[in-house]
């Protein structure tokens, strides 16, 4: 008979969400068990490795807010850190506060099955083992679960064949090689900006062109100087602010009620600024198709000067969606890279992948050869990790509940699926926010939550289904309201064949987000049933 391991929570992930989890739960007392995939902590940044590999959002705001002691001692190289100083700076966290002795790593989660005699989750691992848990959180990332189209011929490519998602921890030789990158979503960029010097020759496929906006990268040491002191006013701006980060939100007006210098002197501002507060220049450019289609030709135009070959800048500029309703690119030299002798660029509109050949790739009617070809295909976004795992309430699985797209409450809990918490699950700010800034809203309402249950004796907690039907509905429509919908993202899940496209995250802003969430809350979890 199987060995049973009972846990208080059981926290699914080893990344920032679920190692601030254990924090808070481990100081009030909670038996907590972190089951983690991977040989160590960093979630996405333990397992994102490849070429360039960078965060897009500031590192002064990519970091965690809730210890003051490691705000202050904690320094960023730069403006914009790379994965391996990411990296590092999780494992600090998880040394300072001891976090590796209550997780076990190298474990992977297949199946949470709900006991309701029991009233506990019974968490079973690819291993066999299980463990028993009053409640589990689903710190499991919005972009964990790899995208991996197959091609014909895949096993036939007698080259090295890489995916950015899974790239190998001790690196790979690219120097001198023929190379090709698929994909040319922020991974892609990434990829193919930082090796493109340093291969024989870079060939890239290109199904649909990116909108990318200068990092304008640099040391963080002069911004961390102004925002070290303040810190605190600092962090409440960003939880109060629409994307969870600061982006001048005040001076933006809307295009509507602009002059045309003013637009511009608007953009030439931000382009020069750098960094995703680009799209932020007015209050109206996802719903105002002139206001979106004004920042679009900006960045068209801004492509035109950085590429010197005319036709290949056309191939690289986005027309078939808005600017906005995919996720935005921070660019630190990719367009450049396209003037290098060695780089081309195909564009599989025109030249669709046929198959792989022994030698390399088959694209309308050409063969190229290659040595190496690596995929930056993304990932299976935001559902994909929670319906990797076998989630069933006795005959009732989550995918089935699932199945024409993702059904919560605030996107922290599901109903059917008591005592399960979500962090930064679809229906939440989640991906068009700062993930930090929404990871520890969303670990600190599950921490008083529980506390909500445990202080009135309480040991159950699940969404009403009106109020679950009344959150999704207020999600599909205030995406409706938007441009977002027009464009086959993976915020519409479009990348992954077969899955319903339906607007995930909530588009109504951070500082919206917390405002309701806050409100339910202190109504005593309206919406929730608590027993």
């Amino acid at each position: 008979m199987t060995e049973r391991v009972d846990h208080d929570v059981v926290v699914i992930g080893a990344g920032f969400a679920g190692l601030y989890q254990l924090i808070r739960l481990r100081e009030l007392g909670y038996d907590v068990r972190v089951l983690e995939a991977g040989d160590d902590v960093g979630g996405t940044w333990y397992w994102n490795r490849y070429p360039g590999a960078r965060c897009d959002i500031e590192s002064i705001e990519y970091s965690y807010s809730f210890d003051e002691a490691l705000e202050q001692e904690w320094n960023w190289s730069e403006r914009y850190a790379s994965q391996p100083e990411i990296l590092e700076y999780i494992r600090h966290v998880a040394d300072r506060y001891d976090l590796r002795r209550d997780i076990e790593f190298g474990t992977t989660v297949e199946s949470l099955a709900w006991d309701d005699e029991a009233e506990r989750w019974i968490v079973t691992g690819a291993d066999g083992r299980q463990r028993s848990a009053r409640y589990v959180v689903a710190a499991t990332g919005c972009l964990s679960v790899p995208s991996r189209p197959e091609f014909d011929g895949m096993a036939d490519f007698s080259g090295e064949l890489y995916w950015t998602s899974r790239w190998p921890h001790d690196g790979v030789d690219l120097e001198g090689k023929r190379v090709a990158v698929i994909g040319t979503g922020s991974s892609g960029l990434q990829t193919i900006t930082e090796i493109a010097p340093v291969v024989g020759s870079l060939t890239v496929y290109q199904r649909t062109p990116s909108y990318a906006v200068p990092a304008h990268n640099g040391p963080a040491a002069p911004r961390l100087e102004q925002v070290k002191p303040a810190y605190p006013a600092f962090r409440e701006e960003s939880r109060l602010a629409r994307l969870g980060f600061h982006c001048d939100e005040e001076g933006a007006g809307y295009y509507a009620e602009t002059d045309g210098a003013d637009v511009t002197r608007e953009l030439d501002r931000r382009w020069s600024d750098g960094g995703l507060c680009f799209t932020q220049a007015f209050r109206d450019v996802l719903f105002d198709v002139k206001a979106n289609e004004t920042l679009a030709d900006y960045v068209r135009d801004r492509i035109r000067e950085k590429v010197r070959d005319p036709e290949t800048a056309e191939k690289l500029i986005p027309r078939s969606y808005p600017i906005g309703a995919k996720r935005m690119c921070v660019d630190t030299g990719y367009f450049e890279v396209y003037n290098l002798p060695t780089v081309s660029l195909v564009d599989i509109g025109q030249e669709p992948i046929h198959r792989f050949t022994e030698r390399g790739i088959r694209s309308g009617e050409t063969e190229r050869e290659f040595d190496v070809i690596i995929m930056a295909t993304g990932f299976d976004a935001m559902t994909g990790a929670l319906l990797a795992m076998d989630v069933r309430n006795g005959s009732r699985t989550l995918r089935e509940k699932w199945e024409a797209g993702p059904r919560t409450y605030l996107g922290l809990m599901t109903e059917g699926f008591p005592n399960l918490f979500m962090i930064t699950g679809p229906q939440s700010p989640s991906v068009l926010s700062n993930m930090m800034t929404s990871i520890e809203y969303h670990v600190d309402w599950v921490t008083r939550a529980l506390e909500h249950l445990r202080s009135r004796g309480l040991h159950r907690m699940e969404p009403d289904r009106a109020a679950e039907d009344n959150w999704v509905n207020t999600t599909n429509d205030i995406g409706d309201l938007t441009l977002m919908p027009r464009a086959a993202s993976w915020y519409m899940g479009a990348n992954i064949p077969g899955k319903q496209r339906v607007f995930m995250p909530f588009v109504g802003g951070v500082g919206t987000y917390k405002q309701i969430g806050d409100g339910v809350a202190v109504a005593g979890y309206h919406g929730f049933e608590l027993a």
